[in-house]
């Protein structure tokens, strides 16, 4: 189970949480339409980050706009897999 308090994003407050899920939602649509490559940027307690990725990089946009969604409860848990239950 995904637990807020102990993830990366730990700390951040709401208002920087969506306006990461927001550059990191541009970022792969820009990427997604070979647009340009694409540097996201947001300030966390500890300083200033930023993250340059490509279109080889989608994955891992994907897997950053899952875990800033799972820290802000929009997306609580992944969709389980449908499996046929053959008798």
């Amino acid at each position: 189970m995904y637990n807020t308090t102990t993830s990366i994003f730990a700390g951040m407050s709401t208002a920087q949480l969506q306006a990461a899920l927001s550059a990191a939602q541009q970022a792969y649509l820009d990427l997604s339409s070979g647009v340009k490559v694409v540097t996201a940027s947001y300030t966390q307690g500890d300083g200033a980050k930023s993250v340059t990725y490509t279109q080889t990089d989608l994955p891992r946009v994907v897997a950053l706009i899952k875990q800033l969604q799972a820290q802000l409860g929009i997306v609580t848990r992944p969709r389980r897999p449908i499996r046929f239950i053959y008798r």
